[in-house]
């Protein structure tokens, strides 16, 4: 189990892994993650993109491309942030503080954003705030639109675009509603550092006001809308997503795991030793997700197409 200094737990601390497991960095396989292990090829990025500020075509090229990947509604904004981490930091402070809720266990940035803006947590009827993972990470649960009931309600679809058509972003248009999209989970660029705030045009006209200017890099500005536009890589990505996620679920329940929840990007499972488990492949230099709200949830990323033998061997020589 990792965690931040904050205390907040989170994945993708290989870093910790090394430090207490030996082993070169490039050696080891992070299934911590709910990244895709395929990122979208960024190609060659324009010089321009790199030396000169962002200018406004293409950040407007940008927001286009986005508007129609993801069907905004007219009546919506859309603003490209740099990373969706700084969104949920800042949202809470759009408004309240007051009331929030949102339903545990979950990514848990959000209540500590909410909770550091002054705002209080409170049972699930009539909050002044709504959060809505969806679908949630860890176990994949959705959420509906009757849901989305509170005078400020996020959505954070940062792994929505595996099912788009499960997507709430044609509520984005009402009052109070803003939806989260994260660039680094299906394209697999989260070093890119991209996400979008989608919703009422009021709250983000007040959440750009708060970032500044020039929020997003030139060569993010590029790639983001390359990426947007390409949606026959996005069609094919789907597809072998939905197959690997099959494929690690029959290799990690012959481990006498229970599948209990995910995304085709991430899967939990219930095992019995998890944290067995969980070090057994540390010490194969395989890292995974434990969670401290459960001695036998453990969550798995997919590998990398090269990594499927490593993973799958140490799977059957556990025991």
């Amino acid at each position: 189990m990792t965690s931040d200094a904050s205390g907040r737990d989170h994945g993708g601390r290989l870093d910790q892994a090394i430090d207490r497991f030996g082993g070169a960095r490039e050696a080891w396989i992070d299934l911590s993650t709910g990244i895709n292990p395929m990122p979208y090829p960024t190609g060659a990025v324009p010089a321009a993109a790199w030396a000169e500020l962002p200018d406004r075509a293409a950040n407007d090229r940008l927001i286009a491309a986005a508007r129609r990947a993801w069907s905004v509604p007219d009546g919506a904004a859309l603003l490209p942030v740099p990373g969706a981490s700084i969104a949920i930091a800042q949202v809470p402070r759009l408004a309240g503080p007051g009331t929030f809720a949102i339903r545990e266990p979950t990514y848990n940035e959000h209540a500590a954003a909410f909770r550091a803006a002054g705002w209080r947590p409170c049972a699930d009827d009539a909050p002044d705030a709504r959060i809505l993972v969806h679908p949630n990470n860890p176990d994949g649960t959705r959420h509906g639109p009757a849901e989305a009931d509170a005078p400020l309600t996020i959505i954070d679809e940062s792994f929505c675009d595996t099912d788009p058509d499960a997507s709430l972003v044609h509520l984005a248009a009402r009052p109070g509603i803003l939806i989260l999209k994260s660039f680094g989970k299906f394209w697999g660029l989260a070093g890119l550092r991209l996400g979008f705030v989608i919703g009422d045009p009021d709250l983000i006209g007040h959440l750009a006001a708060r970032i500044g200017p020039w929020p997003v890099s030139g060569p993010a500005l590029a790639i983001g809308a390359s990426a947007l536009k390409d949606g026959e890589w996005a069609r094919s990505t789907r597809d072998r997503l939905t197959r690997d996620a099959a494929r690690l679920d029959r290799a990690v329940t012959a481990t006498r795991a229970t599948l209990t929840g995910g995304t085709t990007l991430f899967r939990l499972y219930d095992h019995p030793r998890a944290q067995d488990l969980h070090d057994h492949l540390m010490r194969r230099h395989i890292l995974t997700r434990l969670f401290p709200w459960s001695r036998t949830a453990i969550r798995f990323g997919l590998p990398a197409p090269d990594q499927w033998t490593r993973l799958t061997t140490a799977l059957q020589d556990f025991a």
